[in-house]
């Protein structure tokens, strides 16, 4: 058996790709061994044990530490009695002689060490923190992967159902945090069941654009929201991490002295930048959007078909480069705020960079909805004025340094009475008639399918298979050979072993070289972070119930993806990424509210969706696809302006209408599904007792509560005779006397 090691802190004595002069060199070395000295003096007098290892490469230090069992029972005591003064629920109530008799899962045990090292002195921890000033050659303080049940995990998702994976076991590995993730996947994948097989009916049976189908949608989100939401308040209960944050370790960036306001004033100045970012990217895919829909489909000249592939290389090159300057911006900013706690810096972040992802996740599809498909003739022949106008203003130009494109050009071409035309016409399409035929009507149900389905094997890909490949190049190329998921090297190994490292056959000595080599795979890998795949499934369900009123299957795809996605996020977990560091939550974060806002703006799309592609009665507007052929251009122009002005104003009233519907809708299954399973649930009920418990404990402590039990009173003073008789008995006895 190898030795246990709780976490593993990262140093790094010179710094990668560093190219330093001697004296430069000298000045790092004395730094390093001044600071790795301060590292194992400030462990060893925690009481830890600390030992260091050589790492993957040159100038790379791994310090393995793990903790005794009487410094873990103070940290345990210490939580639990700060558990019970800021009024967790807990399943045993704490006492001077039962603190660490309760079960200590893997994940609580590297939770408690690890928070131990990172806290700030303030918060009673030892500030080993990656970053600071004085511990800046300290990249990062990780934990192993407990491979043995990465095996068995992978091995239950690969050959089992969903339901047959404990989420008790993976909360006991990884903690609240990845537990909750994997029950909202699993709740989530569980619940498109439904909306799955609703959509399937509708798509085989129904009518497009069906208002019954787009109704019972949004029934369904409604009530997967509230319904989770509850859910939270339940799991929060049952695992004892209900009102977590109040027992959360402050960031060590964060400074105490800082007023309240200023804080709101500097939330409030990120929204102008929010809005900048949003806007640059707004005009940038619409503008891809136009050139993509109506300059390609317009342009004719030479090497057409290279053309159309424009618009995908521009959006490659433009927006991943935007997006990455908006996340950059939008963590300077958040840091920037001053947050005292990591869940309220990380609920900031992710609302800041979800924002934009939505944008660019649906408002290609919003384009192709509200602009393409009702009043794609309107912009085609706008497009195509523009770009007549610009062509002669370019041919002008040309024709005044007596430069004849026509003369020279092979493309010049010639119509009815041998009237040559400019080479305006020959690289564009010019006939209306034409132009009105390369409008795709199908678009939608194309961009959606493409979402639904293209997007998400390429996704899939990407997570799991690209990194794999993209490993087992990178230790091919280095010479270290190719290592599977349990740090084993294949092939041939280039590596020459360490003086201090043991190289005796014996068994003993083997196990180690094989467990520093583990160490040393797990730690070239990069960090877990849930946002990523919180904003996956979140980006899905805005799909579902944003969208697929457009293709109603859109929803059996996401169940189908969802399905491997659980199987997919499992094997990035213990393959891809290191093991992540457990973090105590009740709650999914801003996702909540990111799904309630994409619930409600549903109930905008669908509702205009409905009426703006099936009109009242199946009546035929005088839109841009459906205009009447018989009619003189003037005419159609007008009719065109009257039908799309119409036609905003009355989905707009519609939309608002939907609107207030969508929040009487909200109270009303939020209600039932209060009473239905809330009210009277075990978990209510096991709140109300730990609190009750908690309150009589404490006035136990305060001595009996028995007012007037063996009291005896001395009368004194002048009044002592008025308290000493008593007329009351005589009366009575006289009124009986009487009778």
């Amino acid at each position: 058996m190898p030795p246990h090691v709780d976490v593993v802190i990262v140093f790094r004595a010179i710094r990668k790709g560093a190219s330093l002069s001697k004296e430069q060199a000298r000045q790092n070395a004395v730094k390093a061994e001044k600071q790795y000295s301060k590292l194992i003096n400030t462990l060893t007098r925690a009481g830890l044990q600390a030992v260091g290892r050589r790492g993957e490469s040159q100038g790379q230090l791994l310090v393995m530490v793990t903790c005794p069992q009487k410094v873990l029972a103070n940290l345990i005591h210490c939580e639990r009695h700060s558990d019970f003064l800021y009024g967790l629920p807990m399943s045993k109530l704490p006492s001077t002689d039962d603190f660490e008799s309760g079960p200590l899962s893997p994940a609580d045990r590297i939770r408690l060490i690890h928070g131990f090292i990172t806290a700030t002195p303030e918060d009673g921890g030892l500030g080993i923190i990656s970053g600071r000033k004085e511990w800046d050659l300290v990249e990062s303080v990780m934990a192993l992967h407990d491979h043995d049940f990465n095996d068995d995990w992978i091995h239950l998702w690969t050959h089992h159902r969903i339901a047959s994976v404990e989420l008790e076991k993976i909360r006991d590995q990884f903690g609240d945090s990845v537990a909750l993730y994997f029950f909202f996947l699993t709740a989530y994948t569980r619940a498109l069941i439904f909306p799955a097989a609703l959509g399937t009916i509708y798509y085989l049976c129904g009518k497009p654009y069906s208002a019954s189908y787009s109704t019972l949608l949004l029934l369904w989100s409604i009530g997967f929201v509230e319904w989770w939401t509850l859910q939270e308040r339940i799991l929060s209960i049952r695992w004892c991490t209900r009102g977590s944050w109040r027992v959360e370790k402050r960031r060590a960036d964060y400074i105490p002295s800082f007023p309240w306001w200023k804080q709101e004033m500097r939330m409030m100045a990120g929204l102008p930048v929010i809005l900048l970012f949003a806007t640059i990217l707004a005009v940038i895919m619409t503008g891809i959007f136009v050139l993509e829909a109506f300059v390609t489909e317009l342009y004719k000249g030479p090497g057409h078909t290279y053309v159309a592939f424009g618009p995908s290389i521009l959006f490659s090159l433009l927006v991943p480069r935007l997006l990455a300057m908006y996340q950059k911006h939008a963590t300077n900013f958040t840091n920037w705020e001053n947050h005292e706690h990591q869940s309220s810096h990380s609920w900031s972040l992710s609302l800041k960079v979800f924002t934009l992802s939505a944008v660019n996740a649906y408002l290609g599809l919003a384009l192709s909805a509200f602009i393409y498909v009702p009043f794609g003739e309107s912009v085609m022949h706008f497009v195509q004025s523009h770009l007549f106008t610009d062509g002669r203003r370019a041919l002008a130009l040309l024709n005044k340094f007596n430069i004849n494109f026509n003369a020279t050009s092979p493309f010049a071409a010639k119509v009815g009475g041998g009237r040559k035309i400019s080479s305006v016409g020959s690289l564009w399409e010019w006939d209306r008639r034409n132009a009105r035929s390369k409008l795709n009507s199908s678009r939608l149900e194309e961009q959606m399918f493409a979402f639904s389905v293209t997007n998400q094997v390429v996704d899939t890909f990407s997570a799991i298979g690209l990194p794999y490949i993209l490993r087992a190049v990178d230790s091919f190329r280095s010479g270290k050979g190719f290592r599977n998921i349990n740090g084993k090297i294949h092939g041939k190994k280039k590596r020459v072993a360490f003086d201090d490292e043991p190289v005796g056959h014996d068994a003993h000595g083997r196990v180690e070289r094989e467990f520093l080599e583990r160490i040393r795979s797990e730690v070239v890998l990069p960090e877990y972070d849930v946002f990523t795949d919180y904003s996956e499934m979140v980006t899905q369900f805005g799909y579902v119930a944003l969208w697929s009123t457009i293709w109603p299957l859109a929803p059996a795809m996401a169940l189908f993806n969802n399905y491997i996605e659980a199987r997919s996020d499992a094997f990035k977990i213990a393959v891809h990424t290191r093991r992540p560091i457990p973090i105590r939550t009740d709650t999914i974060g801003p996702w909540l509210e990111s799904l309630s806002f994409l619930t409600w703006l549903s109930a905008l799309t669908n509702s205009s969706l409905v009426y703006l592609f099936r009109p009242p009665n199946q009546q035929e507007y005088e839109m841009g696809t459906v205009m009447n052929a018989n009619a003189t251009g003037e005419s159609q122009n007008r009719l065109s302006l009257a039908a799309t002005r119409e036609l905003l104003v009355s989905a707009l009233l519609i939309a608002m209408l939907a609107s207030h519907g969508y929040l009487i809708m909200r109270a009303a299954v939020r209600h039932i599904l209060n009473r239905a399973i809330w009210m009277g649930s075990r978990e209510k009920k096991e709140a109300e007792r730990v609190e009750r418990e908690m309150k009589d404990q404490y006035l136990s402590s305060l001595g009996p509560c028995t007012p007037g039990e063996n009291v005896t009173f001395e009368m004194m003073g002048e009044w002592a005779t008025f308290w000493t008789t008593d007329e009351g008995m005589d009366d009575i006895r006289l009124m009986l006397k009487d009778v």
